[in-house]
């Protein structure tokens, strides 16, 4: 009897996430298709395995893992172009985002970040738009943020931004984050908010502001050596599924940003919206990185973006 194929998937959330959710409708789909041709496996949550949520990308690189998800701005260091999709409110909305990921901007990055990554990148998972908690009190303006010490993302373009804003900007890794956050020796974070619950910062944080500053994707890739090797109907299998599951996975994230704002403010935690004059205060601030961002991607990017709105 032939061996199966293994197909390894993974990422760093519980089996509940709707990330994980995702991976699993991938796997059904393979399932039903291909049978004992294929072996499905799951890691849900490789932190629980005492990684970082970082190592992901070196599991799926080196083919320990077949695929996996992980924000783009995890990669920016070695694909510098995925910085672009760093630039604070770059999107206005969710329709725009996805249509410039769904389309040549995804496109365009995806085909840099496999120039210099052993990867396959198939499509993007929503992580959607981002917002602050914090511990010490409620943000209105970027005054407000003055001296405040946050995790980025290990994205300098996201570390730049949040200086502009008078924070003190620190990058590390999810893992490191947390146990900063439970150990109050860290004053803010940026998340989605389901995000925000999923790994428990609003029992340490009680105040959130909903400034909608970054919209980030999460690539879906894979292991390329193994995919390249696969049978070509596997492969025309797995691009589908990829497609239908990205649909799939920004209505769970939907579903889950209402759920988990209910979550929060059941917690007791103050949320703050911004009114239209405190949001413009937060974008004039980061007006000088956008003017660099201009001569260091060129106009064509933005471009893009301009597009996608249309």
């Amino acid at each position: 009897m032939t061996k199966p194929i293994s197909i390894r998937m993974g990422g760093y959330g519980p089996a509940s996430t709707g990330f994980s959710k995702s991976l699993k409708f991938i796997g059904d789909r393979l399932t039903a298709e291909f049978g004992d041709i294929v072996a499905i496996d799951y890691v849900w949550n490789i932190m629980d395995r005492g990684y970082k949520a970082e190592d992901i990308l070196t599991l799926v690189e080196n083919g320990e893992m077949t695929l996996g998800y992980q924000s783009s701005s995890y990669l920016t260091d070695r694909v510098p172009e995925l910085g672009f999709v760093d630039l604070p409110f770059l999107f206005a909305n969710n329709a725009q985002a996805r249509a410039a990921m769904d389309g040549e901007l995804g496109a365009f990055l995806a085909r840099k970040t496999e120039e210099r990554c052993n990867y396959r990148i198939l499509g993007w998972f929503e992580n959607g738009f981002r917002h602050i908690s914090n511990r010490l009190r409620p943000i209105h303006v970027p005054a407000d943020m003055t001296g405040m010490k946050i995790r980025v993302l290990p994205s300098e373009i996201q570390k730049r931004a949040f200086e502009l804003l008078g924070a003190v900007a620190m990058r590390m890794d999810l893992t490191e984050a947390i146990a900063m956050i439970k150990a109050g020796t860290l004053d803010a974070q940026e998340n989605p908010l389901a995000n925000t619950v999923t790994y428990g910062v609003h029992k340490f944080h009680k105040f959130h502001t909903l400034t909608s500053h970054f919209y980030i994707s999460r690539p879906i890739f894979l292991h390329r050596p193994s995919f390249d090797a696969w049978p070509a109907e596997l492969q025309r299998a797995m691009r589908q599924a990829v497609a239908e599951v990205v649909t799939y996975q920004r209505k769970l994230a939907e579903v889950e940003h209402a759920q988990s704002r209910k979550i929060i403010e059941d917690a007791g935690c103050k949320i703050v919206e911004l009114s239209a004059q405190e949001h413009d205060a937060f974008a004039a601030a980061v007006q000088p990185l956008l003017a660099d961002a201009r001569k260091m991607y060129g106009e064509e990017l933005f471009a893009m973006v301009e597009r996608a709105a249309s």
